[in-house]
């Protein structure tokens, strides 16, 4: 899906052109992946845009931050100041927000400790990340390639290198003609997707891997753990062999691009009926009733922003 730009980027705590968002080809984070970002998505209620889960999505920035020695130079709250007052000053809901920390122009080598660190925050138009079938569950894949190991990549960071195994995973799903490919970790249980944590249902319970099986901390990952104590539903984290997604009677993956989607089938084999199973269903309308102001925000995730102008823009 292209980017559609937006008016101005924040800049390390100053408003830029969008076209002036640019770094030098000689930046750290473009030979060595020394980067740290967060997806964030905007939603447009009756009230007004407000961010999902912001508070939390800054805290994982700066743990990321934390775990790859980056000397963040704003605080969290400054951050998220930021992304408010973009959103609102570019007058451009429901959008995605992507703030990223990178290693910048500075020496050359894998020493990163030379190169001075820039923020960025971007906000844009965004639809359905896995495509228009996503209403009706996508089909997906078991990849051949393994999500990261522990002790080689840190997991629990959302870093830009991370997902160069990312990319593996999704490129060889698409060209098998696939919408998403869901990863083994080291040991053959199931980890992820490329860019979305999994869960399974069987039996009337809800499982999920555990951050041990190299499972990034999703925040729309949390949200439906909360969501499904709220509705009595027994939740499990526990490693989750891999013939699990063959005889599930549900499959779904979140994240904040994907939010929540429904599995249809993984490898050719058909999950449970088929559609959307009662479980997926359920969790699905608490979560799009609080984004979409239809229901109370009883978690207090909604953060509003303030605006200029109350018209969205058409995504």
């Amino acid at each position: 899906m292209a980017i559609q730009k937006t008016e101005k980027v924040w800049h390390n705590g100053k408003f830029i052109d969008w076209d002036d968002a640019t770094i030098h080809v000689m930046s750290h984070v473009v030979h060595y992946g020394s980067s740290v970002f967060e997806g964030i998505r905007c939603y447009a209620l009756p009230s007004g845009p407000a961010i999902f889960r912001a508070n939390e999505h800054m805290r994982r920035l700066i743990d990321s931050a934390r775990i790859y020695r980056i000397d963040v130079p704003f605080t969290a709250d400054e951050i998220l100041q930021g992304m408010l007052e973009l959103v609102g000053g570019n007058g451009v809901w429901p959008c995605y927000v992507r703030p990223v920390i990178l290693r910048g122009y500075g020496e050359a080598g894998v020493n990163p400790f030379n190169s001075p660190t820039e923020v960025y925050i971007c906000n844009y138009p965004w639809g359905k990340y896995l495509g228009a079938d996503a209403n009706e569950g996508v089909d997906v894949c078991v990849s051949s390639w393994t999500r990261i190991a522990p002790n080689t990549l840190p997991a629990m960071a959302k870093a830009g290198a991370n997902y160069m195994n990312s990319q593996l995973i999704k490129m060889e799903a698409i060209v098998n003609g696939y919408a998403e490919g869901i990863a083994l970790d080291v040991n053959g249980y199931i980890s992820e997707g490329s860019g979305e944590n999994a869960f399974v249902v069987r039996h009337g319970v809800l499982q999920t891997a555990p951050l041990g099986n190299s499972v990034l901390p999703g925040i729309t990952r949390d949200s439906v753990l909360e969501i499904a104590r709220d509705l009595g539903i027994k939740v499990v984290e526990q490693p989750i062999p891999r013939e699990c997604l063959y005889i599930a009677d549900e499959v779904f993956l979140t994240g904040t691009a994907a939010e929540i989607t429904s599995i249809r089938s993984v490898d050719k084999i058909t999950v449970g009926t088929g559609k959307i199973g009662p479980i997926t269903k359920a969790i699905q309308q608490e979560f799009y009733g609080v984004v979409r102001g239809e229901k109370a925000d009883r978690h207090k995730w909604l953060t509003p922003v303030p605006v200029r102008t109350k018209q969205p823009v058409a995504v």
